[in-house]
């Protein structure tokens, strides 16, 4: 007995589980409505833009480990012409800027460290080139998600006006869909955000590493040179 009450049982569990319908992602989404066009611009811009900033930034990251003891010894020996076509022949915004200072030797160090300073922001300029797009998307995408949801609502409310009394199930199901804009431009919000922030990481640790190199350089200059 106990046995064809487990089989009966099992038997409704597998028919009622093949009634279910699985529905993907992409009709989810689908549901939100025209909004989710410029909704899924703006993702795209995402992925691109932080993609493209984070090569750059790796890229501007890499360089001689020892770049520096390397400028240190050439310029200690008396022999400027090698250090000048060593940092011309490293490409990072650290060599760059040392460069400059290498060019402008025989100044006082003041115009010197100047110069440094001025190619240095040139450089964080260009790292941070595109950055603010992200910054703007990590605020604008919850709002048309809002915006989505608040005419989505406003639809279905003028629907529901002609109908003398609808279910509890069909106002669920009608706000469960109106809702996904809303989700989708905070999960589009907070990744943008969340990129912007780990660029902004990186380039702040790179401004720091290019702080250090100048200080280091200026101490070089004012070190004796070896005979």
């Amino acid at each position: 007995m106990f046995g064809i009450l487990l089989q009966i049982d099992s038997t409704a569990i597998a028919t009622t589980a093949s009634d279910v319908k699985v529905e993907s992602v992409w009709s989810l989404l689908a549901k939100g409505g025209p909004i989710m066009i410029p909704l899924g611009l703006l993702f795209a811009m995402v992925v691109y833009f932080f993609t493209e900033r984070l090569l750059v930034i790796k890229k501007a990251s890499k360089g001689e480990e020892d770049f520096m003891d390397m400028i240190r010894r050439h310029i200690s020996n008396g022999d400027l012409a090698a250090a000048k076509s060593f940092s011309k022949r490293t490409e990072s915004p650290i060599a760059r800027m040392i460069d400059k200072g290498l060019q402008r030797l025989g100044k006082p160090i003041d115009v010197i460290e100047k110069n440094m300073e001025n190619v240095g922001k040139l450089e964080l300029y260009k790292l941070e080139k595109n950055l603010n797009v992200i910054s703007v998307i990590a605020r604008i995408a919850p709002l048309f998600g809002f915006v989505g949801t608040i005419i989505g609502l406003v639809m279905l409310l003028k629907e529901f006006a002609t109908i003398s009394s609808p279910s509890i199930s069909q106002i669920a199901d009608a706000m469960y869909i109106k809702l996904i804009t809303s989700a989708t431009g905070l999960i589009i919000g907070m990744l943008a955000f969340m990129g912007h922030s780990y660029l902004d990481t990186q380039i702040n640790r790179l401004a720091n590493q290019m702080e250090a190199a100048s200080n280091d350089f200026i101490d070089i200059l004012q070190e004796p040179v070896k005979q």
